[in-house]
Formats: structure tokens, C-alpha cells, sequence
């Protein structure tokens, strides 16, 4: 299946006027995912420009996709954290940068095809990190759920998931994990089930959302990166270029709005979006996951 086709980039157009970019730019692309948001930042630069993506997962940068994207722009694919964006660019002597831009959000390929854990819909192993071959030092899902505390357990299931029943599920993880550990995605699910009343069960949202989630922002930390890869960037961005972020819950886009308006009172950036720019109604007849999208951006002074 071609991933680049199959997964539909959010807010794309947007993205990319928001970017203000120009030919002969250089400019990054911190969350290269399907590549979509690539594609059309290279095709916006032309060959004097220089794109620069990055992804963890070096199965997202297969021969086709940046075969298609160095015929628009000179191009560099970078097998990284884009928390580590700043230090890899400056190992690639790119000491400037015309603006970029990050989207917050897991893809529909490494939800459904990664086989990583991602996806409560599908029995899978529970490792839920976006690294494609993790070392043993790195922490997984398994790791938290089967050796935390029932209390630091229910901390990031409230923090990172805003989990109503976050001590009910930590006490059940806890309790299922005396008889055996929990290895899959698939027991996990039956341990909330179990412990959510059944009324919960039957709303809108999967009941295994919000501990799914705090649990990947847990294994990735992903707060953590995402300030550190904004604040890395915007060191190298020169005056007037753009960083753009889209987020896909509350718990990344209040973090991003408050370092947004960080850097605005310390006098750093010009807020370019004063309320967050959403998806249209046409785009979310195509595309229902893009609901929660929220596009956020700034330009240096």
C-alpha cells in the first residue's frame, strides 16, 4: 500500500501559506510522516531551495517518496527525534533556516499499519513508541504498565490523557499485572473495560482513547520534545521566518499556545494566528480524523 497516498495531510494548504515560503528557501519539516506536507514545501522552493525532513522512523523515507521529492528541491531526510532537530541540522552545517513547521498528530499508517501498539482496535504488541526498531534501554508501554506504580500509572493517565477514571484503570493494570504481564494491546483494552463504568463505554469516544494516548506521550515523551524541538529551531530561524505547529488535543495545544505567547512577551515573535486556524467543513467531510486540528503560528522579529 502506497502510505503516501493513502493518508491524507491535515490542513495542508494551509500549512503551507502559512508558511510564507520562497523560492530558494531553506526550510524544515519536523514530523515527515506520509510526507505530504514535504511534498508541497519542496515543490513551493523549487530546486534553489532546501528541504530538510525528519522522521524517527526511517520506514517513512522509503526510494519512491523522496525519489518524488528531490525532483522538486534538494532534499535531506534525517532519521531523528525532531526534539534533536536543532543539533542535526547544525551537524549538516545549516546554521539558518526560512521557517518550519511540525504536525503534532499520529498518521492513520502508524495508527493502523505499524504494528507498534498504537491502535486500541488491533491486538498488537505494546510498545507504543514511534521508534521502528527500539533499543532495550527504551522505555515501552509494557515497561510502564508492567513496573510503574499504581500511582505513577494513574499520574500520566490524568496528566498526558485527561482520564476521568485514571486511579480505577492504575489500580486494575496494577492488579492485572499479579497475574501475569500485560503484553498486549488487547489485554490493556480489557483491563479498561473493566475497570470504566458501562456507561462510559458507549459514548463518542473509544473508552481507550485517553489511555492510549498517555501512555504514547509517556513511552515518546512527547511534551517534553515538542518544546524542545520548537525552542531548537527557532534558535537557527532568521528574523522574519515562520514556525507553523498543528496539534490534535488540548493537553500539546495548550502547551504550544503558552510558549507561543511566551516567546510574544519576551518581545521574540509576532503572533500570526491570534485564535488557531481549523479545519474547513469541506475538509472534514473528507477527512473526519482532522476534527481536532488546530494550527498555530509565529514569525520572528
Amino acid at each position: 500500500m502506497n502510505t503516501a497516498m493513502t493518508h491524507k495531510s491535515v490542513l495542508l494548504q494551509e500549512v503551507i501559506e502559512s508558511l510564507n515560503l520562497h523560492k530558494g528557501g531553506t526550510y524544515v519539516d519536523g514530523t515527515f510522516g506520509a510526507g505530504g506536507h514535504s511534498r508541497q514545501i519542496a515543490r513551493a522552493i523549487s530546486h534553489e531551495g532546501h528541504l530538510i525532513s525528519f522522521d524517527q522512523d526511517e520506514t517513512v523515507f522509503n526510494e519512491a517518496v523522496v525519489r518524488a521529492i528531490s525532483e522538486d528541491t534538494r532534499f535531506t531526510h534525517v532519521v531523528e527525534n525532531f526534539g534533536n532537530a536543532k543539533a542535526a541540522l547544525v551537524k549538516l552545517d545549516i546554521q539558518h533556516i526560512d521557517g518550519a513547521m511540525f504536525d503534532l498528530g499520529l498518521s492513520s499508517t502508524q495508527l493502523e499499519e505499524s504494528g507498534r501498539g498504537f491502535s486500541f482496535q488491533r491486538d498488537e504488541p505494546l510498545w507504543m513508541t514511534f521508534k521502528h526498531s527500539p533499543k532495550e534501554e527504551d522505555v515501552t508501554a509494557i515497561d510502564i504498565v508492567n513496573h510503574w506504580s499504581e500511582e505513577s500509572i494513574a499520574t500520566i493517565l490524568k496528566g498526558f490523557g485527561d482520564e476521568r477514571f485514571a486511579r480505577s484503570i492504575a489500580r486494575g493494570i496494577v492488579e492485572a499485572r499479579s497475574t501475569g504481564e500485560i503484553r498486549t494491546t488487547s489485554e490493556l483494552v480489557e483491563i479498561i473495560r473493566t475497570n470504566t463504568p458501562g456507561w462510559y463505554q458507549h459514548g463518542r469516544t473509544h473508552f481507550a482513547t485517553r489511555t492510549f494516548q498517555a501512555l504514547r506521550m509517556a513511552v515518546n515523551d512527547e511534551l517534553g520534545v515538542i518544546e524542545k524541538g520548537i525552542r531548537g529551531v527557532f534558535e537557527l530561524l532568521s528574523p522574519g521566518g515562520r514556525i507553523s505547529v498543528i496539534s490534535f488535543h488540548s493537553i500539546e495545544d495548550r502547551l504550544v499556545k503558552q510558549l507561543f505567547r511566551d516567546m510574544n512577551n519576551e518581545g521574540l515573535v509576532e503572533m500570526i494566528t491570534k485564535k488557531p486556524i481549523v479545519p474547513s467543513d469541506e475538509e472534514l467531510k473528507e477527512n473526519p480524523r482532522a476534527r481536532s486540528a488546530k494550527l498555530r503560528v509565529i514569525q520572528k522579529l
